[in-house]
């Protein structure tokens, strides 16, 4: 197998493997609390708490800024995307007023962005930019 197909192949496979890592994290962080938290001046907060948000971010760093250091960045942006708005759209699809799809897309820009930004401070600390 040549050099160049080798290197796309190692790319199309980060990006499966960090959408794997994403939607699983997805799914330890904030796949188990579907419940809104009710108030005693009735107003509503949830379903998920700040710290499962946060937990979510900082375990999502870790294979985000690996593949950046392996020169996978494709791979940690388009992947850590695709596997966040993916279990998004699966956790959230029940919502009968269709609003969930704003959130959605809301989790794929920012997603989109954060990775991207990762990825860049990555590189650029660690001089990994081919």
């Amino acid at each position: 197998m040549n050099r160049r197909l080798r290197g796309s192949v190692a790319q199309l496979l980060s990006i499966v493997l960090l959408a794997g890592v994403a939607m699983a994290l997805w799914a330890a962080w904030l796949g188990w609390d579907q419940h809104r938290d009710v108030h005693p001046d009735g107003s509503t907060t949830g379903p998920y708490e700040a710290w499962q948000v946060i937990g979510l971010v900082l375990t999502l760093l870790v294979p985000v800024c690996w593949a950046a250091f392996r020169h996978h960045v494709a791979g940690a942006v388009l992947g850590t995307t695709a596997g966040l708005t993916l279990a998004a759209y699966y956790d959230w699809s029940d919502d009968s007023s269709g609003l969930f799809v704003i959130g959605v897309g809301m989790v794929m820009i920012g997603s989109l962005v954060a990775t991207a930004v990762a990825c860049a401070v990555t590189t650029s600390v660690t001089g990994a930019a081919a």
